[in-house]
């Protein structure tokens, strides 16, 4: 899995890095901050998660590309603003100085705007290639997963949650809405988007979204586990806010658990990348 992964991830980058064809206009400030935070070392998680849950269902991924590096212009945008000194203040991401660190304020703040920008604009010129009315749909319909999966309905409102959350007014149940909202959100919109517009049954989109919610709650708290002492010494509120390791890693495994039953749901397609993803990621050490 390693190596697909490195070879998908090379893919990636590259669409990425031919999606902005001129880089030395007046705007070439914009360009670079873009790069910088496109070009960071990002496993690409979820654009490989697009790619794979299209690959299920239909063999030719040139189809699914445009969505796929859209979803990581969208994340890495939301990465942007979040380390905004408005929003969770942050110094570093992945070892480097955050955006704002490097550009400024204003010009981060432009880079995310540009990146959400230009995701939808990746879609739109793809959608304008479709050749009959039945494609034009199923290109209809990813693009509404992905707006409200990264809108009000999803990230932005996860995220809404987290900037007004403080200890007084936080409780399990909304911790889980900002977890499902703002962490596994994404990840359902990259897998949703594959499976349509591999042209999967509803039925089997409706349980591979509820594979990527499982996962991504799977995901975060193992995220709260690694990051505990750190978060501890911030007074960060997550799941150890309200339970002890030992009950974080019991629903780490229980969410896990939840989410590779889904995948089996599948009948006949090909899950061995999933289970092996789901296994690497909720045993993470990092």
């Amino acid at each position: 899995m390693k190596d697909e992964l490195k070879s998908l991830t090379n893919i990636i980058d590259v669409e990425l890095n031919n999606i902005l064809e001129d880089k030395n206009g007046y705007q070439k400030r914009i360009f670079e901050a873009i790069d910088y935070s496109l070009f960071t070392g990002g496993k690409r998680l979820r654009p490989i998660m697009a790619i794979k849950s299209y690959e299920m269902f239909k063999k030719d991924i040139e189809e699914i590309m445009p969505y796929a590096i859209a979803i990581e212009m969208i994340h890495t945008y939301s990465l942007i603003h979040d380390d905004l000194p408005a929003m969770d203040d942050d110094d570093f991401r992945r070892g480097k100085p955050t955006n704002h660190k490097v550009f400024g304020e204003a010009m981060s703040i432009l880079a995310g705007d540009g990146l959400l920008n230009l995701a939808f604009e990746t879609i739109s010129n793809h959608m304008e290639c479709s050749k009959t009315i039945n494609e034009y749909r199923k290109h209809v319909r990813t693009l509404k997963e992905i707006s409200r999966y990264s809108g009000i309905y999803g990230m932005i409102g996860g995220q809404v949650v987290d900037l007004l959350s403080n200890h007084d007014n936080m409780t399990e149940e909304k911790l889980i809405f900002m977890y499902k909202t703002k962490t596994a959100a994404l990840i359902q919109s990259a897998l949703v988007s594959g499976a349509i517009m591999g042209e999967a049954t509803d039925m089997e989109i409706e349980f591979i979204r509820e594979f990527g919610f499982n996962l991504g709650l799977a995901y975060q708290i193992r995220d709260d586990i690694l990051d505990m002492e750190e978060d501890s010494d911030i007074k960060k509120l997550t799941y150890l806010t309200f339970h002890d390791i030992n009950k974080a890693n019991s629903a780490v495994n229980e969410y896990s658990k939840r989410a590779i039953e889904s995948l089996k749901k599948l009948k006949y397609k090909d899950i061995s990348f999933f289970i092996e993803l789901t296994e690497e990621l909720v045993n993470r050490n990092r």
